[in-house]
């Protein structure tokens, strides 16, 4: 009998050892399937009125995020700017790999804002590690949309951080 608990528990470990692990809010290789265009905007969206991209960014977005290299989106989300200069966000990815991540911004200039963004990295819902993501964001003149570029640092237990680049492109969310 000892044998037999001694040898499942030794396949037990390496399958969870093989299991690969999922980053929370930014991991492409754990979104779900694209769920086509999504409008979420009933009618055109009026001027925004900020006179620069740190007015006009404060607000819900629909953003779809492109990794670097493909034509193919890794993930749409839903963003929440506050005008404290915090953020957080609500992907689609998997909720037991995480999908609600936070951060803070700052106003890079007239036309730009930057973020910093965190998040935890899970494998089938147990703690894998963290990352780390940058983004630098044009905010349209209109202040209605936004596209920018991200780097993402993941850093798992026991490994090398990965390092992920990749575009966003947002819409906002009517009020």
């Amino acid at each position: 009998m000892k044998t037999i608990l001694t040898g499942a528990a030794a396949v037990a470990a390496l399958s969870l050892c093989a299991l690969s692990a999922h980053a929370s809010c930014m991991d492409p290789s754990n979104a779900g399937p694209p769920m086509g265009p999504m409008n979420f905007n009933h009618g055109p969206l009026p001027a925004h009125f900020g006179h620069n991209a740190a007015d006009n960014i404060v607000g819900t977005w629909h953003v779809i995020y492109t990794p670097e290299g493909s034509t193919t989106e890794s993930g749409e989300a839903f963003i929440q700017w506050h005008s404290d200069g915090t953020e957080w966000e609500n992907i689609n990815y998997p909720v037991l790999n995480g999908n609600l991540c936070m951060g803070s911004w700052k106003t890079v200039d007239q036309s730009r804002v930057s973020r910093n963004h965190v998040g935890w990295l899970y494998n089938s819902g147990v703690l894998a590690g963290w990352f780390s993501e940058t983004e630098t964001d044009a905010v349209a003149w209109d202040g209605n949309s936004y596209t920018g570029t991200n780097e993402t640092t993941l850093y798992f237990t026991g490994m090398a951080p990965v390092l992920l680049k990749g575009t966003a492109k947002a819409t906002r969310v009517a009020p």
